[in-house]
């Protein structure tokens, strides 16, 4: 059930251009939350704001803060004079459109979408049916999209743009993953895309279709990189996870004409059996519940973690698809190299490099193909 209680704005931390962080007072105790600009008014301090405390109560781990429902503003002037001042960011303009995310819901917001006939893309995506062979990438967890973008820009032969498509699979609001804010800051991507229900990139799509469509011909991108967001949802389950979205995405890439490399989840650092070399997630996505041949690159590995991983590939029939072992990927050292600070699970670059290595690889592969 939905968690909701009252609180008071202690302070703003951070303001950006569809997100403010806050710190509430709730009976007595601070916390932090989340505002979103695109579903909830700008707040101040001493505002009373209603917030959902669900992932806070149930002590997860990505979601583990409160996030504003509604505000209670103390003081509506001085909250517009302040959207107006150099304390705050611009507030986000976002334009007009009629397809509704997060539909039936008290938090349905209207975006335009690039599909729609107020695009200014609406008829080039009418036209369109093809990614002509550009590469896409497909992870299945969030922190993967660092890896892939530094390999892909240091290996790229020339300039290229990488565009980032994200599902509905994990987080909705695309404004809640710093990592991608970083790497769009730094140039490693050039537009953002969210597709379904999440919302809040630079275009907005009904559907992965139109979404990697989109990547290729409105935001003229190079390769493209699609995963959910942050928060991953796992039940221990081969079939309870959000993760094997990766299957039909990867199908979807190959019905259009573009490249699909499947990014595997590989960890040495992870306790669970289930995550070990391959994880429980990438097999049974390529093995059971992916129709069409992928591209599948993994970091040449020594001594008995390479042995695992082979071994793996021909006892879970993953050898139908197209391997490729990836050496001389650079990924921990380019991860440094352009400043991206990463972690996945609460794990470094450097306490799991074989995952890391994973993204990297496939980067790596996107650009070869250049």
């Amino acid at each position: 059930m939905l968690h909701r209680m009252w609180g008071k704005v202690h302070k703003v931390t951070k303001v950006a251009a569809d997100i403010q962080e806050l710190v509430v007072d709730v009976r007595g105790q601070l916390a932090p939350a989340v505002n979103y600009r695109q579903l909830c008014d700008d707040v101040l301090p001493g505002d009373w704001v209603e917030i959902n405390t669900t992932a806070v109560d149930l002590g997860l781990g990505t979601g583990g803060i409160h996030f504003v429902i509604g505000c209670y503003p103390q003081h509506r002037a001085e909250v517009l004079a302040a959207r107006k001042g150099p304390a705050m960011a611009e507030e986000p303009q976002k334009p007009h459109g009629h397809i509704v995310k997060l539909r039936y819901t008290p938090l349905q917001l209207a975006v335009l979408s690039v599909e729609e006939e107020g695009s200014p893309y609406h008829s080039i995506l009418g036209e369109s049916d093809s990614l002509a062979g550009m590469p896409v990438m497909v992870a299945s967890l969030h922190s993967l999209i660092a890896p892939i973008a530094v390999a892909f820009r240091h290996f790229a032969a020339q300039p290229a743009r990488l565009a980032y498509l994200m599902t509905d699979g994990a987080a909705l609001p695309l404004a809640f993953s710093k990592l991608a804010a970083s790497l769009k800051e730094k140039g490693l991507i050039a537009t953002t895309i969210t597709a379904g229900h999440a919302f809040g990139g630079d275009l907005e799509a009904v559907g992965i279709y139109s979404g990697l469509l989109a990547a290729k011909h409105a935001a003229r991108a190079d390769a493209c990189v699609v995963a959910m967001g942050p928060g991953v949802v796992g039940t221990g389950t081969a079939f309870g996870t959000t993760a094997l979205e990766t299957a039909p995405i990867l199908d979807a890439v190959n019905s259009l004409g573009g490249r699909a490399i499947a990014v595997p989840r590989i960890s040495f650092a992870d306790r669970r059996a289930r995550h070990q070399g391959l994880s429980h997630h990438t097999i049974t996505a390529l093995g059971r519940l992916c129709h069409t041949a992928c591209h599948l690159p993994i970091p040449q590995l020594s001594g008995d973690e390479g042995k695992r991983l082979r071994q793996q590939i021909e006892e879970q029939g993953l050898s139908r698809h197209q391997i490729h072992w990836v050496d001389g990927d650079r990924t921990l050292e380019l991860l440094e190299d352009y400043g991206v600070k990463v972690t996945s699970m609460g794990r470094t670059p450097a306490d799991d490099p074989a995952f890391f290595r994973a993204g990297g690889a496939a980067g790596w592969l996107a650009a070869q193909w250049l």
